[in-house]
């Protein structure tokens, strides 16, 4: 592909149309109906110029876009999905339909304050059905979708569920084809099989599928009967038709597909998912076919950016970088290392210690940072792959046997986990250690990633000890006293720069928070890593109010002790999180208060409000909420006035 140049100043648009005509040229998909083969391969082209644009600006999902980019042109040739329905499995991997589906000009918004969302989202396209930033759910809702349509006299529209070989190992998704082959109704699963997920895949589905991927079925009498099959043509008449349907069901047996035919869902595949007449083709015949179909497409993810092609890992949401020649320069990183590496070297420390620590992710070894882990431990180190609810199962199996799993995981994702966690750990009272990394606003990703949820999530649960580290030192050390407490922890930490704090840390205890500074006016207790921020508005308002700061570390158990001394004073006191106000630190502080019959009329609580959270970076969307130092000041001088009038 041609070397992408910048489409930012004041002339972007105009340099954009001149430099992609076709796709500018879209004023939605149906356009793409009339356009050639050559002209839908330059279309393809086009959109990867756009994608390589963007890394030039700000980190993005980039190499499962690249690889989805001729799928798209395919299936958008088609179907009408202003009229059908299509649904991405996962999300991330929209970019290319977003620009086809008039979405274009507004492309260079995407993924910041007030643009366009980096997954599908309802409320820009009447192409996007579902936010689907979570993996696994597109056969369940396309099975939903196709109910509804026929039930509602619609059985004209077409279904298609797109979904990815990283995320088909998912429960849901064999609970899905086990309810669309027993209902039999027409339905189009795209399986897109690029051999990752974020990281390679892992599990005896992937094994699955690499056989059909690879077997060669033109050996021997598979070869002389896949030879005759060949000449079946795709079109014509009914009976040419019905020749091409039996062809693929010969091949399905012969290839092993028939662990979908044996759920009464057609297999038909593999094929190349970059060869756009194809894929048509196939699409054509799916279309034709009575009931369920499965169509396996082979992908490369990367495809058409060599250096994503070949390090699909590293370029699936890539830092931003300037190509220069083929080879990708990333801009330097500044500020201090994130929680997730104070996280990962944590793990590593505890699992050289004690034999007994193994680690358990669901798919996430890159973005948790543990590839060093992997490589060290590999007989202790477990990713099961897009499968929360089998990890945290899975630990509390582990834990049985006296084993100390670490189930490292994104806070968003472990609430897919939400029953496994009450039933398998929380009631065994089991001592299982949650990791839950991107705890709080994750920025560009949006509300299907923010992890503003855990708070309120996880610590209704009896034996849960709940904690936070306000700072890089204090990560360890919880981790060690997790591992060293006999019951269930979790810790949270946020997708951010880790304070630096020049502090010695008192010893980690259960259930006690830790004083950073005395103030006479008023006090902040701040849970996790927006004691950063409560650090920075105290110091602002010296001089003016003297307020002091609580490091609460630990949300269950609360420190009783620390909420009576905060509020007997008589002063304010502002308790503050990044996370839901329903649910969460604030309401436990409250809870603490009324059991002791203290006056909460002293409480101002900062939280994100009981609303969802739109995308954007970080700082802004904390500064919108008050979270930011200077918004954090202003509630303390309000606090104060309060005080004093009352």
């Amino acid at each position: 592909m041609s070397q992408p140049t910048s489409t930012s100043g004041p002339s972007a648009q105009t340099d954009g149309e001149q430099r992609h005509p076709l796709l500018a040229g879209l004023r939605d998909a149906r356009d793409l109906k009339e356009l050639s083969s050559e002209n839908l391969e330059q279309v393809a082209a086009e959109i990867r110029d756009v994608l390589c644009n963007l890394l030039a600006t700000r980190t993005a999902h980039f190499a499962s876009n690249l690889g989805v980019v001729e799928l798209c042109l395919a299936l958008h040739s088609e179907f009408d999905f202003l009229s059908d329905r299509l649904i991405w499995d996962t999300g991330h991997q929209v970019y290319p339909h977003k620009l086809v589906t008039g979405r274009y000009h507004q492309f260079e918004s995407i993924r910041t304050r007030g643009g366009l969302m980096g997954y599908p989202n309802p409320h820009e396209s009447d192409y996007d059905l579902f936010m689907t930033g979570h993996a696994g759910s597109s056969v369940s809702t396309a099975v939903g979708l196709r109910s509804g349509d026929v039930l509602g006299e619609q059985s004209d529209r077409r279904t298609v569920a797109v979904i990815g070989d990283g995320a088909f190992p998912s429960g849901i998704v064999f609970e899905a084809l086990n309810n669309a082959g027993e209902l039999g109704q027409d339905l189009t699963i795209v399986l897109n099989d690029n051999k990752m997920s974020i990281c390679h895949r892992t599990g005896a589905v992937a094994s699955y599928l690499d056989r059909l991927r690879n077997n060669p079925f033109y050996t021997g009498l598979k070869h002389e009967v896949g030879r005759l099959l060949d000449h079946v043509p795709m079109f014509g008449d009914p009976a040419e038709r019905l020749l091409a349907q039996m062809k693929e069901g010969v091949k399905a047996g012969l290839l092993g597909g028939m662990l979908f035919e044996e759920l009464d869902i057609r297999y038909i595949g593999p094929i190349d998912g970059h060869d756009i007449p194809l894929m048509r083709k196939y699409l054509k015949m799916c279309k034709e076919i009575s009931g369920p179909v499965l169509l396996h497409v082979v992908t490369e993810k990367g495809h058409g950016y060599t250096p994503a092609a070949e390090d699909p890992v590293f370029f699936h949401t890539p830092p931003a970088f300037e190509d220069r020649g083929g080879k990708p320069v990333t801009r330097g990183s500044e500020g201090c290392p994130p929680y997730t590496t104070h996280a990962r070297d944590a793990i590593d420390e505890a699992m050289k210690n004690d034999k007994r620590v193994t680690v358990i992710t669901a798919a996430m070894c890159q973005g948790n940072k543990l590839e060093p882990v992997r490589e060290k431990y590999p007989d202790r180190f477990f990713d099961v792959g897009i499968c929360e609810s089998h990890a945290v199962a899975f630990a509390g199996g582990q834990c049985k046997t006296g084993m100390r799993p670490i189930v490292d995981i994104y806070s968003t994702f472990l609430q897919r986990s939400y029953d496994q966690i009450f039933q398998e750990v929380s009631l065994q009272d089991l001592p299982v250690v949650f990791m839950m990394d991107r705890a709080g606003l994750t920025g560009p990703d949006g509300p299907t990633h923010h992890g503003v949820y855990d708070i309120g999530y996880m610590r209704l649960f009896p034996n849960l000890a709940l904690m936070a580290p306000g700072y890089a030192a204090e990560l360890p050390m919880m981790l060690h006293a997790a591992l060293a407490h006999d019951h269930p922890t979790g810790i949270r930490y946020p997708k951010a720069s880790a304070l630096e704090l020049d502090h010695t840390p008192e010893p980690i205890e259960i259930g006690k928070c830790e004083w950073i500074r005395q103030g006479c006016d008023g006090t902040i207790v701040a849970y996790g890593a927006m004691l950063e921020q409560a650090i920075a508005a105290a110091e602002s308002l010296e001089g003016e109010l003297s307020v002091g700061v609580v490091n609460a570390r630990f949300v269950k158990p609360i420190d009783h002790e620390m909420v009576h001394q905060t509020l007997s004073s008589g002063h304010f006191v502002v308790t503050l999180e990044e996370g839901t106000i329903v649910g969460g630190f604030g309401s436990a502080f409250l809870e603490s208060a009324v059991e002791q019959r203290l006056d909460t009329r002293l409480v101002h609580r900062l939280a994100l409000p009981d609303e969802y959270i739109q995308h954007g970076d970080r700082p802004d969307l904390l500064a919108d909420q008050s979270l930011s130092p200077e918004g954090i000041a202003g509630v303390c001088r309000d606090a104060a006035a309060q005080v004093s009038v009352g």
